[in-house]
């Protein structure tokens, strides 16, 4: 169902892709959209047991889309570092692909804990205070991963080889 990578020899190990996305804090969101055009929307995220968690507002694109058709893919870029004089770039990212769903509930109070947890842990009151105010106007969606991908550039692929040989 989903294609294999091209150049295998720069794809990243499971563990190195979950990382990415574990570590990280924003990525595109791309959907379905209106009219049949993509929609990709940059969000903030946590990733937490293979399920890709984010918010928006009760109403607007991002959430009709969602609901119109939950299959969707999502991108972060860990490293964008330009190499002007090769005329490239030293780049990693991952890509994941799955179906959005809108949670209710305890879940959605547990996915919103994820959020308020990775972002704000020094802030217990403010958040909770937030969470008491704002959990009835917005949503939580989650993406269960279904597919996932990481590549890295070749030049760092071959950096990480040399290092593994001298170790």
């Amino acid at each position: 169902m989903f294609r294999q990578m091209r150049r295998s020899k720069q794809q990243l190990s499971d563990e190195e892709t979950r990382e990415i996305l574990a570590r990280n804090t924003s990525g595109v969101l791309a959907c379905a959209g209106d009219d049949g055009y993509p929609y990709a929307v940059p969000v903030s995220y946590v990733f937490a047991n293979g399920t890709i968690y984010f918010h928006c507002a009760r109403s607007g694109h991002k959430l009709d889309a969602l609901l119109a058709e939950p299959k969707c893919s999502f991108c972060v870029i860990d490293a964008d570092d330009v190499i002007p004089q090769k005329l490239t770039t030293a780049y990693r990212s991952a890509i994941a692909f799955g179906r959005a769903r809108v949670l209710t509930g305890d879940e959605k109070l547990a996915a919103l804990r994820l959020f308020c947890e990775k972002y704000s842990s020094d802030y217990p009151e403010e958040t909770e205070a937030e969470i008491a105010s704002g959990f009835s106007r917005m949503e939580m969606i989650a993406v269960e991963v279904e597919h996932l991908t990481g590549k890295e550039a070749i030049e760092l692929t071959k950096a990480r080889v040399k290092r593994a040989g001298q170790a």
